[in-house]
């Protein structure tokens, strides 16, 4: 060997970086790292700062709803594209995509269910399906629930989460703003109580008729509740918005909505308002006792809409 001849160390070299997901993640809100498993037990809150992330429709059942107690309902409604609508690529096309992608076949699901012992009507949105959009189908199930839950005599609860009606539809969506109004006016007449659940995002069409139309307006922390944007809104009046515009915690500043809740609180929240729209009853004197008490309760008319 040389003067100057050393050995080389053995020293392994990786090549190739390896592809995989840790399980780590970046939250959007406070940039905290936090594990997905942490979100999984925490009902998707961040630990960190409690950024609401969205649940899927399947957990949202989970986190409220008595265990195997929801029956689906009026799944015979199906998508028709009646309009032959096409723009980058046909509506039939992105029904398909929207359906493997959410697992489901339509961007609301409808049922019966138990909530302590409650016999209650629900319909959830599911954003994964196209943005929540409203088309006909999600309006009629919605329609179809709430006269159902009139002839049931049931408390209604609906959760919405949606970008607003459903674009590809045109008309036929807008007119479903109307019907699923009318039809709460008619669960109004019929002294039945509707609680209505606001998520991030809540906008559009969906703000505009049935969502904000709840003898109580729940809404999550920090959810963005509105009808346009606040992008859209900024562009069009040349101005920005105050700080929080369009948020839950300012909405209930200014009176649309009456309640921010946690969403580990929720389900609790909703027993309290049972228990006082029924009269303390559940499962089979609900339907006598909801309508006792509610002859003699406060119960402001769906088609009045909220001052803010």
């Amino acid at each position: 060997m040389g003067l100057f001849s050393r050995s080389k160390p053995k020293i392994k070299i990786q090549t190739s970086k390896k592809d995989g997901f840790s399980g780590w993640l970046k939250c959007t809100h406070c940039n905290e790292l936090i594990h997905t498993k942490e979100l999984e037990q925490n009902q998707n809150c961040c630990p960190k700062c409690n950024y609401h992330y969205r649940l899927s429709v399947n957990e949202r059942i989970k986190s409220l709803v008595d265990t195997d107690s929801f029956s689906e309902m009026f799944t015979e409604f199906q998508v028709v594209d009646k309009l032959k609508f096409v723009d980058t690529e046909s509506y039939e096309n992105r029904i398909q995509a929207a359906k493997e992608k959410a697992g489901r076949d339509e961007a609301v699901i409808v049922g019966t269910c138990e909530i302590n012992g409650h016999g209650i009507a629900l319909g959830i949105l599911d954003f994964n399906f196209m943005g929540g959009s409203m088309g006909s189908v999600v309006g009629e199930r919605l329609t179809c629930l709430i006269e159902h839950a009139i002839s049931a005599q049931l408390p209604l609860i609906i959760i919405s989460t949606s970008g607003g009606a459903r674009m590809q539809e045109s008309i036929l969506s807008l007119m479903q703003m109307a019907k699923t109004s009318a039809a709460l006016a008619k669960l109004s007449e019929a002294r039945l109580p509707y609680i209505s659940v606001l998520t991030n995002p809540t906008t559009g069409g969906v703000t505009a008729s049935f969502a904000s139309l709840g003898d109580v307006i729940l809404a999550e922390p920090n959810a963005l509740i509105c009808f346009a944007g606040p992008r859209v809104i900024e562009q069009t009046i040349g101005h920005q918005l105050p700080p929080g515009a369009q948020k839950s915690e300012f909405l209930l500043q200014h009176g649309m909505i009456d309640c921010i809740v946690n969403r580990h609180e929720l389900k609790n929240k909703i027993i309290d308002l049972l228990d006082f729209f029924t009269g303390n009853k559940s499962g089979e004197e609900n339907s006598a006792a909801s309508h006792a008490t509610m002859k003699f309760s406060t119960k402001k008319n769906p088609s009045q809409t909220r001052q803010s």
